[in-house]
């Protein structure tokens, strides 16, 4: 019988907990965690991990200090020949890059000179046209031809007077070569026949060629022997559009070392 002091069997509270043995329990904990378990497990790991990286920075932070001192001077030592060679490096690429810049320089420097020096040839020559300040002179027969001298030296006081650039009639450039010769109705200007009027444009200085033109025993007076009338006109602005063409020289070759 049962004895009456005894409470009335109730359920337990921890029935169905007690599933086996012990193995069985620690099974179920891995393979199936609460979720108690589950928030420990997380926070193992990350503290897990916090350790890992701050074991490896004092590491590398102390890469050097358990090195002697003998060491310490050989690594110094080291990264001073290094800086160095470094240093010179940098120095040697400065220098190279001004042998680069001061070569530049020379070369365009020669280049500008060349082109200037083609420029002045071509003019000389006769081989582009030019334009700019200076005179124009007109000769007209009178009562006699004028004489090629006359005219010939007409030419060779310009030249001399530093006229550049010359035309006859605005369509025959004056050359180094050029010549005069009297023919039938006027005068041929490398072998082309001039009329009068003789019209010669000139560019240069407009005080000198004048001057070249005008003093005592000068063209001027030379053409008024001759019964012509010499007409001298500044012009701001001469144009001379006609050119010569070359001529390749047959005999003369450059010296040598040019």
């Amino acid at each position: 019988m049962p004895d009456p002091l005894s409470p009335p069997d109730a359920p337990s509270r921890h029935r169905g907990t007690d599933d086996g043995p012990p193995e069985g329990r620690m099974r179920r904990a891995v393979t199936q965690p609460s979720r108690r378990q589950a928030v420990v497990a997380v926070l193992l790991a990350v503290l897990g991990f916090g350790f890992v990286v701050q074991v490896r920075d004092t590491a590398a932070n102390d890469t050097y200090a358990g090195l002697r001192e003998n060491e310490l001077i050989q690594v110094l030592d080291g990264l001073t020949g290094t800086a160095e060679r470094a240093r010179r490096e940098v120095d040697r690429l400065d220098a190279r890059r001004d042998e680069l810049l001061d070569e530049s320089t020379r070369r365009a420097a020669a280049l500008d000179e060349a082109e200037q020096r083609v420029r002045t040839l071509n003019i000389v020559a006769g081989l582009v046209p030019v334009s700019g300040q200076g005179l124009r002179v007109t000769i007209t027969e009178s009562t006699s031809r004028v004489s090629v001298g006359a005219l010939l030296d007409t030419v060779q006081e310009l030249r001399t007077a530093g006229a550049e650039a010359m035309e006859f009639g605005d369509e025959i450039r004056l050359g180094a070569n050029s010549s005069f010769e009297d023919a039938v109705g006027g005068i041929e200007l490398d072998g082309r026949l001039l009329e009068s009027p003789y019209v010669l444009d000139v560019i240069g200085d407009p005080h000198l060629l004048r001057t070249a033109l005008t003093f005592s025993s000068g063209p001027v007076e030379t053409f008024a022997l001759d019964g012509a009338t010499v007409k001298i006109e500044d012009v701001e602005t001469v144009e001379v559009t006609s050119v010569r063409d070359p001529s390749r020289p047959e005999y003369a070759e450059l010296g040598t070392g040019q």
